[in-house]
């Protein structure tokens, strides 16, 4: 569970004994699992109310609460933070007097927010305490979207730093990179590219240099959607920007790094992964996003079959064996195992994992990076894992011979072990296993089950329409119309909720795959794929096409993401 004891507006209430152990245990595991404030999860709990909380904020402050309304609100109050500032932050200026302006904060407690916002809008804060909601409410009606605010701030920026160039090697240096990526329009603009990332619930973010462009890229529920391209010449300034943020050498441009960045964006704790690569034109950027308040590390939220659901439960808690969960990068694999690990990390289990990198900080779990350039392979540190004494261990990848044979020696001698492979299903998987080396006695002795898993994106709720499918796409999922029956098939027509594609977020579809005794058979026979998938669909195992369809018949998936990862 989430440990909230740490949380500013937590210890102001416990000192004042407004709130127990047993309530606080209780509001830390429902911010954990929603990601929602703690503020409000204390209201509707019933354990105060929102008059009382906002006045007890603003005692602890010294300042007053507010009940800002629209006409309170001038147009020259309102220029006093810029639109963009104000999302990012969520905050709302109530009055301004000479150079200081008084903003009411959703999250007055945060003290790097309040001197983060001083130096951005360049005068002096003076905080006062409002309705969170309120805030929120008169920011979407009083400001304008992101496009003005990021097109007044690239307007600023191309007047500030020079012409639309890109610069020569000898231009970079001869030009302080720190201080070009340190001065206040390129800080601005990069927290204002996260912030609306974030926003828009992206899981990576690209910067990628080209000859004449310079292009910035989200990907939302697994689509690449571009923004609005910024001026060539701001390419180095704002990738150095990420690097200085993330602790790399900026004066090394031609060589790959890695960083991560921890940011709090809007009052949430996102990580950012970071990834350098030397092009042709420049370095290109990706941040992976790991948003902690959007990631609910449950099995419940992953949309298992309760079939899967049941076995994985069971065996996640077996004393030894290997469990595989297989796909292509970006499915959510990781997640799975991760969810897995949260459900078996108890007091009495000792915990350890290799990954290449460490995606998420799990609290009671020992995490390895692998380092390849020192020599900290994944087989070296499942190596040293045995003397360790673990119960469970989680391998990131079983990626070559020399891991596997570890892994499975690691399951022999009494460990469970949870691991990860690009296969395309799970009868694939052993195949793949055999074809690295791996002898199949060893293979049928060890493994208890694979799991292989995509991620389909789900039709938008907003503007779910449905339709009558044709018989050419009925028979490209093997369908006819008689299988159908009453059935009722939807699609996105697209909306400002899903920016127009019609959908928004994503599921998982399943395939599980159990070492049971015919199929244990047919691995120590070199069985080729084609067989192992016949004989499990005869055992009962469903394909993926087919738990697609189960998406598709509920009305949460289209007939062509499931034809598209299936």
């Amino acid at each position: 569970m989430a440990d909230i004891s740490g949380d500013p507006l937590v210890g102001l209430l416990r000192e004042q004994g407004l709130i127990d152990d047993m309530q606080l245990e209780e509001v830390g595991a429902e911010h954990e699992r929603s990601g929602r404030p703690i503020g409000r999860l204390l209201v509707d709990y019933g354990l105060l109310d929102q008059e009382t909380l906002l006045q007890i904020m603003a005692d602890h402050l010294a300042t007053e609460v507010v009940h800002p309304t629209e006409a309170d609100l001038t147009p020259d109050i309102l220029e006093a933070v810029p639109a963009s500032v104000a999302r990012m932050y969520h905050c709302i200026p109530v009055a301004v007097f000479g150079t200081t302006v008084q903003i009411a904060l959703a999250n007055p407690l945060n003290p790097e927010v309040i001197d983060e916002l001083g130096y951005t809008i360049g005068k002096e804060v003076q905080v006062v305490v409002a309705d969170p909601d309120q805030i929120e409410a008169l920011i979407d009606k009083l400001y304008p979207k992101e496009t003005g605010a990021m097109s007044d701030l690239l307007k600023e920026m191309g007047a500030d730093l020079g012409s639309d160039e890109a610069l020569t090697d000898d231009e970079i240096k001869e030009l302080d990179i720190s201080d070009t990526a340190d001065s206040a329009p390129i800080v601005k603009f990069v927290n204002l590219v996260l912030h609306q990332a974030v926003q828009d619930r992206a899981s990576d973010i690209h910067f990628e240099p080209f000859e004449d462009s310079f292009r910035i890229r989200y990907r939302v529920d697994g689509a690449l959607y571009e923004m609005a391209p910024p001026p060539l010449h701001l390419a180095i300034p704002v990738i150095s920007r990420i690097k200085v943020m993330s602790n790399l050498d900026i004066a090394e441009r031609r060589l790959p790094q890695d960083g991560r960045i921890s940011v709090n964006i809007g009052g949430r704790l996102v990580d950012l992964r970071v990834s350098t690569l030397p092009t042709q034109f420049g370095e290109s950027v990706v941040l992976r996003v790991l948003d902690r308040s959007a990631m609910t590390l449950d099995l419940e939220s992953l949309g298992f079959p309760p079939f899967i659901y049941d076995y994985t439960q069971e065996a996640i808690e077996q004393p030894n064996g290997i469990f595989i969960v297989t796909g292509p990068t970006g499915c959510g694999k990781t997640t799975t195992l991760y969810s897995a690990l949260r459900r078996v990390n108890r007091m009495e289990s000792k915990l350890l994992t290799v990954e290449d990198p460490v995606e998420f900080d799990i609290d009671g779990i020992m995490q390895v990076p692998v380092h390849e350039s020192v020599g900290m392979t994944f087989a070296k540190a499942l190596r040293s894992f045995l003397r360790q004494d673990p119960d469970i261990i989680m391998l990131g990848e079983m990626r070559d011979l020399e891991t596997s044979q570890v892994a499975i020696q690691a399951s022999l001698t009494g460990h469970l072990v949870l691991s990860t492979l690009h296969t395309n299903d799970a009868p694939g998987t052993v195949t793949r296993l055999v074809d690295m080396g791996v002898e199949p006695f060893l293979i049928s002795s060890t493994l208890m089950a694979v799991l292989a898993q995509r991620l389909v994106r789900t039709i938008c709720k907003r503007c779910r329409t449905p339709f009558e499918p044709t018989e050419s796409q009925l028979s490209l999922l093997g369908l006819s119309a008689h299988d159908v029956g009453e059935k009722v098939f939807y699609y996105g027509r697209g909306c400002n909720e899903c920016n127009d594609s019609g959908y928004r977020g994503r599921k998982g579809i399943y395939e599980l795959l159990i070492n049971s005794e015919p199929i244990r058979e047919l691995i120590n026979q070199r069985s080729p794929t084609a067989v192992l998938r016949q004989k499990a669909i005869e055992l009962g195992m469903v394909p993926l096409r087919e738990d697609g369809l189960r998406g598709i018949f509920e009305g949460a998936t289209t007939v062509e993401e499931v034809l598209k990862y299936t």
